[in-house]
């Protein structure tokens, strides 16, 4: 895969990722009264969601690293 495309992308989730986890928190303590059969800091749904969201970010930044490294730099500086 192509790294220097790619790692943008996972900068971004990393930081998605940090920044999100303490503000899901907050919000779900503020949307307490609201939860059924669930707590906000439940580790299993915090975890699933922030797995999911890895997976779907891994693979939107897979398939254009795949498709940039596949080009010729010089057919794509020609088309500039």
């Amino acid at each position: 895969m192509g790294w220097l495309i790619a790692r943008r992308g996972l900068t971004h989730l990393g930081i998605g990722i940090v920044i999100g986890m303490p503000g899901a928190l907050a919000v779900g303590r503020l949307l307490q009264s609201l939860l059924v059969q669930t707590t906000p800091w439940d580790p299993a749904t915090l975890g699933g969601i922030a797995a999911a969201l890895t997976a779907v970010a891994i693979a939107a930044c897979y398939w254009p690293a795949q498709r940039a490294t596949r080009l010729d730099p010089v057919v794509a500086l020609r088309h500039e």
